[in-house]
C-alpha cells in the first residue's frame, strides 16, 4: 500500500470500510497478534468479524479496538520495555507514558473481550475497573514486558470509523489463561490460528494483509521479536499512503 494515492486506496479498501464518514479525528486504538510456535511453523489468531459490523464486516482480523484513556491506570505485573512505550507512545504533546500504557492494556484487555485469552502472571490482582474484574476473579495481573511494537496506521479520511492503531505482538505462551468458550463479547464470530502464509491468504482487510507481510520479514531476521526493532508507520499524507520506519 506505500506510495498509493488516496483514490487508490478507497478502491482497495472499498470492501473493508464503510466510506463517506465525515471529517473526524482517529482515535487511538489497538490490536494484538497474537503468535504461536507450531512444529516448526509460525502461526497468528485470527477472528471473523460479524458482517452487519459497518467497520471490516465478513473480515478475518486481529482482537482489538478502542483505547479506553481509563486502562492506563490498571496496575501492571512488569511494565512496557521502555524502546517499545516510547514508539507506542507515538510523538507530538500526547506522546506520554500514561497514553502508551492505555495503548498497550487495551490490547490485551480486547484479547480477553472478543478471544478469551488472558495475557499476565498469575498473581494476586485487585481492581474497580469493570473491564478487568475478569483479571482479578481468575487471579491473572496484566503484564506488558513481553509486548512488542510490530506496526502504527493510521485509517484515512473518507471512512465512518477512523482509527490510530498500534499492532502490538505477544507469543501465545505469554497468555496466562485461556477460557475454553472464549470472550464476552460477539464481535468475532469464529477464532482460527493459521500458519502465516495461509493468514495472508485469508479473507482479510489490506491493511491487515500489509502489516502480517511486514511482520513476516521481520520475524526471519528476528525471531524473538527483539525489543526496539524498528516498525513500519502508514499514513495519509499530501493525498498518498505513505510509510516510514519509527
Amino acid at each position: 500500500m506505500d506510495g498509493m494515492s488516496r483514490a487508490e486506496v478507497d478502491r482497495v479498501e472499498s470492501k473493508d470500510f464503510a466510506l463517506g464518514g465525515k471529517p473526524m479525528r482517529p482515535r487511538d486504538a489497538a490490536t494484538l497478534i497474537l503468535l504461536d510456535r507450531d512444529r516448526g511453523q509460525t502461526r497468528v489468531l485470527l477472528g471473523r468479524r460479524h458482517r452487519a459490523h459497518a467497520f471490516m464486516p465478513g473480515k478475518f482480523v486481529f482482537p482489538g479496538g478502542r483505547t479506553d484513556p481509563a486502562d492506563s491506570r490498571i496496575v501492571t505485573a512488569a511494565p512496557l520495555h521502555p524502546d517499545e512505550e516510547r514508539r507506542i507512545a507515538g510523538d507530538g504533546a500526547r506522546a506520554t507514558p500514561a497514553r502508551a500504557r492505555a495503548i498497550a492494556l487495551s490490547a490485551i484487555r480486547e484479547a480477553y473481550e472478543e478471544a478469551g485469552l488472558m495475557i499476565g502472571r498469575r498473581e494476586a490482582f485487585a481492581t474497580r475497573n469493570p473491564g478487568w474484574e475478569a483479571f482479578a476473579e481468575h487471579g491473572i495481573q496484566p503484564t506488558l514486558d513481553r509486548l512488542r511494537f510490530v506496526a502504527r496506521a493510521i485509517t484515512p479520511p473518507g471512512r465512518v470509523r477512523r482509527f490510530d492503531t498500534r499492532f502490538l505482538s505477544a507469543w501465545r505462551s505469554d497468555v496466562a489463561l485461556e477460557l475454553p468458550d472464549g470472550g464476552p463479547t460477539n464481535e468475532l464470530e469464529e477464532l482460527v490460528w493459521l500458519p502465516l502464509p495461509e493468514a495472508l491468504e485469508a479473507e482479510i482487510p489490506a491493511i491487515t494483509r500489509t502489516v502480517l507481510g511486514e511482520l513476516q520479514a521481520r520475524l526471519k531476521d528476528d525471531p524473538e521479536l527483539s525489543p526496539g526493532g524498528e516498525a513500519p508507520f502508514y499514513r495519509m499524507l499530501h493525498n498518498r499512503f505513505v510509510r516510514v520506519l519509527v
